[in-house]
């Protein structure tokens, strides 16, 4: 094969295959661009053409499925890429009962979101494009007002529902609302294909962190309920994103999963050595393209299409590129592949 199209290329590298060269791509919010479809769109194809990556992970803004529910947010007041919560679906344990299964062609929210997917992918026909959607264990936790890290609270929410009374207190509770979440997400999936994306960017956020949830723990709220979505997924190729500190990528081999997309620099994480099935993402510290560090970039960049020569790879920051990146980074970035 001569020439590679974006999509020969994505297929290949997210089959475990080897492709003329490696991926590469970065995202970030715009969050005077996110309230709807036309902007999120617009942004993103513009985003897009600028830098010719060669494929998309599409970034919503943060709360888009929480607000399936309910939840109401204040998008005047950003916290970093959070709005500020007004209010939640559930103010107390006891209403995760409350929580039922939606359409996502009835839900204002999803429809909005299956709205910019047809519109990007009608502005970027030959640009393979993922969406990104929450875990339902993410999911839950940002209705009830909690963080799904292990050191961040949610931005406009004093006092969240506990964890012990989420998980503990109401058990049978929280797994209706957890399997409530998954089935709506997977059928929101299944609407994402007929929009036109070619699968997931599957974040965990950081649930994984054992500081947040024992091994025991996840496995009970996050497994059967990630089955469930990445099933409904499984027409198209799958990133999962584990994200931040003692992120333990290698707790996601057995999923049905392609890509796997950790913070590869951060405390207690392996690097790109690490032992894992499906395609490698990442390599460069996002946190480099907040101070425009173009050496540090390139180098780290350089070391990680070195170490993964011969080996299906995709190059991208590990985690979303902060708001402050510079179009000079971004530039630089991208470069250290086509050079």
């Amino acid at each position: 094969m001569s020439v590679w199209s974006k999509q020969e290329r994505f297929q290949a590298i997210l089959s475990g295959e080897l492709a003329d060269r490696p991926m590469v791509s970065g995202w970030r919010h715009f969050i005077d661009k996110e309230q709807n479809a036309e902007d999120l769109a617009s942004s993103t194809i513009s985003f897009t053409y600028k830098y010719d990556w060669d494929w998309v992970k599409i970034n919503p803004r943060a709360t888009y499925l929480a607000e399936a529910w309910g939840n109401e947010y204040n998008f005047a007041d950003y916290r970093t890429v959070f709005p500020r919560q007004l209010t939640t679906a559930v103010p107390a344990a006891a209403n995760l009962w409350d929580l039922e299964v939606k359409k996502a062609v009835q839900t204002p929210s999803l429809q909005e979101h299956l709205e910019a997917v047809r519109k990007i992918r009608q502005g970027l026909p030959d640009t393979p494009l993922i969406q990104t959607v929450f875990s339902p264990l993410t999911v839950l936790l940002f209705i009830v007002g909690r963080s799904a890290y292990v050191t961040e609270t949610v931005f406009g929410i004093g006092q969240p529902v506990t964890l012990e009374s989420l998980f503990k207190e109401h058990r049978a509770a929280a797994h209706h609302a957890l399997h409530a979440i998954a089935l709506t997400l997977a059928d929101y999936v299944q609407e994402l294909r007929q929009a036109g994306s070619d699968g997931l960017f599957y974040a965990v956020t950081g649930t994984a962190h054992p500081g947040l949830f024992d091994e025991a723990m996840f496995d009970e709220l996050s497994r059967p309920y990630d089955s469930i979505v990445l099933e409904a997924a499984s027409y198209g190729k799958n990133i999962l994103h584990t994200c931040g500190a003692h992120a333990q990528p290698a707790k996601f081999n057995d999923y049905r999963i392609d890509g796997i997309s950790w913070d590869t620099v951060a405390e207690g994480n392996p690097g790109l050595d690490a032992d894992l099935k499906a395609t490698k993402v990442g390599g460069v510290d996002h946190g480099l393209f907040a101070g425009n560090d173009l050496e540090q970039i390139e180098q780290q960049a350089k070391e990680a299409l070195a170490k993964m020569k011969g080996q299906p790879f995709i190059l991208s920051p590990n985690c979303a590129i902060p708001l402050t990146v510079t179009d000079e980074a971004l530039v630089h970035f991208k470069n250290t592949v086509l050079g």
